[in-house]
């Protein structure tokens, strides 16, 4: 339950520093651990610092987290600062430019419920070996961009349809790239701001635009019609008989629901794999659990993926010490109180997983990367569960959390058993970029490969 709120109204403290200006914006963009760290620090529970002439609150531990997820929308609302947000990556129209209910409605994805999850395994299997035989015997790539492709392919092929996938180029997942890394921090404040970031966004949007009229274009010239999640929104029609969604409206509706499945995913198995390279010997446990299992099982299946924990609990290590998002954000809708302190209607109340997961009250040596603080007995994750917060909590979190964790198991299944993997620069080098609200690794992310003897091929068909 969420503790009780006192009548005794204490004044939010504020953390130091920030500029007449600007407020603590630099810091944000710049290095925005080290800022939210110091509001605990320096605050408590409940500090404030200043975007511009913006007020967020930050709100830290276990219990002011539970009271942040627990709050009801007419209390604490993600629709106004997110909307702000990701309207020009969604588009006008879509998702968090909905009221309410056709909001709610938008994000069920029917890709997302557990049935369909239970067909994903096969597809992500097949996508993941059909990048790899791309790569031949040896070589080296930087690790973000064959992620960041790769989970675009088994995102749209398992979210939207594989025909739909089948239309894709790099290209393609090139400009979703981009757009995803147009999420700069500034966006906190005005995500229309004439910045470089939101310039090469707003020109990937506009070319996703473009590649996927091409793909209508190419349906209709052939009269084929799949059965997949475009085809259903180029049938919708409105009272007149007119299409329901516009091109750029198509666009916002795939665009947000492979996010579900991609901004997450790339930077995770990216950072999952950098990680077991620094600690091989977690690595070497995950490598005997593949074995073991597909000894009697080779391919990639729903059932094959629920039966390696060590593999699990290695993503959600990395889940915890890289979590994708530094912040999550509400809008008091009115005035919203909690220990003592009352935060005013208007302010954006925040959490940060990032600070969250370093809590050592709640996380034994949090700097420290060890998968078994999910084994059976330990389950740290469980005992805090408001602390714990890769995807949020509550109502409003993140719908596509299981299918993240499928991809990953079943991305890696693959990858680790065909491929030996080596980091090219040193291990303390790859750290995360913190310059976007989407938090990926900071590139160059470079690893040499090589083959190994090749196991049997995960069937499509699982």
């Amino acid at each position: 339950m969420a503790p009780a709120h006192t009548t005794t109204r204490a004044q939010i403290p504020h953390v130091s520093g920030g500029g007449r200006i600007l407020g603590h914006l630099q810091a944000l963009r710049h290095d925005p651990v080290s800022l939210l760290t110091r509001v605990q620090r320096e605050c408590g529970e409940v500090g404030e610092y200043r975007l511009l002439d913006q007020p967020m609150v930050l709100l830290t531990g276990e219990r002011a987290q539970e009271a942040f997820f627990r709050a009801r929308d007419e209390e604490l609302d993600p629709q106004p600062t997110a909307n702000r947000i990701m309207k020009p990556i969604f588009g006008e129209g879509v998702v968090y430019d909905l009221p309410p209910e056709r909001r709610r409605e938008t994000l069920r994805s029917p890709a997302l419920r557990d049935e369909n999850l239970r067909k994903s395994a096969g597809r992500i299997a097949e996508e993941t070996e059909r990048m790899l035989d791309g790569l031949g015997d040896e070589g080296e790539m930087d690790l973000l961009d064959f992620t960041t492709e790769l989970t675009i392919y088994t995102s749209s092929a398992t979210l939207v349809g594989p025909s739909f996938r089948a239309a894709l180029t790099p290209e393609f997942a090139h400009a979703y790239h981009d757009l995803e890394k147009g999420t700069d921090a500034a966006g906190y404040v005005d995500a229309t701001l004439p910045v470089e970031p939101f310039l090469r966004r707003d020109r990937a949007r506009r070319r996703l635009v473009e590649l996927i009229e091409a793909v209508i274009a190419a349906r209709r010239l052939s009269g084929e019609a799949p059965r997949d999640m475009l085809q259903a929104l180029l049938t919708l029609t409105d009272e007149a008989g007119k299409p329901r969604f516009s091109p750029d409206q198509i666009t916002g509706i795939l665009v947000s629901t492979m996010f579900a499945g991609h901004h997450t995913s790339s930077a995770t198995s990216a950072w999952t794999l950098v990680e077991l390279l620094r600690h091989r010997e977690h690595l070497a446990r995950v490598l005997a659990e593949l074995e073991r299992l597909h000894a009697s099982e080779p391919d990639v299946t729903y059932q094959a993926l629920r039966e390696i924990p060590f593999l699990e609990n290695a993503i959600k290590e990395t889940l915890r010490l890289h979590p994708p998002l530094v912040l999550l954000l509400r809008t008091a809708m009115v005035d919203f109180e909690y220990g003592g302190r009352r935060i005013e209607a208007g302010k954006v109340v925040t959490v940060s997983p990032a600070v969250s997961h370093r809590d050592a009250s709640c996380f034994q040596e949090p700097e420290r990367f060890d998968p078994d603080r999910y084994a059976e007995g330990r389950e740290e994750d469980r005992r805090h569960p408001w602390a714990y917060i890769p995807f949020g909590g509550g109502p409003h979190r993140c719908l596509g959390a299981n299918f993240a964790m499928i991809q990953l198991k079943a991305i890696f299944s693959i990858l680790l058993r065909r491929y030996e993997f080596e980091l090219v620069a040193p291990p303390a080098s790859y750290t995360d970029d913190h310059s976007k609200m989407i938090v990926l690794p900071k590139q160059p992310c470079r690893v040499r490969y090589h083959a190994r003897a090749a196991p049997r091929r995960a069937s499509p068909a699982a």
